[in-house]
């Protein structure tokens, strides 16, 4: 189990990156868009830069809903590799089958 505070601080981040992610993205496309002047560029940039840190998506780390462990994560489950094998092993997970050969 992961510590509670690195889940809280990861949980706040994916809130920060869904409330800012609208903004982010209509600076970004200012900041891009060579047509405009370089002043105006400039702002978005300034503009951009005051947000805060944590509300990127890059600071977002993939985390088990389970655990809270943050390798060995599959991105389509959102489990870990381990919470996977446990939840298949207690016949949880419909289709899955533990292999011997």
């Amino acid at each position: 189990m992961a510590k509670l505070s690195s889940i809280n601080k990861n949980n706040l981040r994916i809130k920060l990156a869904n409330k800012f992610y609208k903004k982010r993205k209509a600076l970004k496309k200012i900041i891009m868009n060579k047509k405009l002047s370089l002043e105006e560029r400039f702002s978005a940039q300034q503009k951009l830069s005051k947000l805060p840190r944590n509300s990127s998506l890059t600071r977002v780390m993939n985390r088990c809903q389970i655990t809270g462990r943050p390798h060995g994560v599959y991105r389509k489950l959102k489990i870990s590799r381990i919470a996977l094998r446990k939840l298949g092993l207690e016949g949880k997970i419909p289709g899955m089958v533990k292999s011997s050969w």
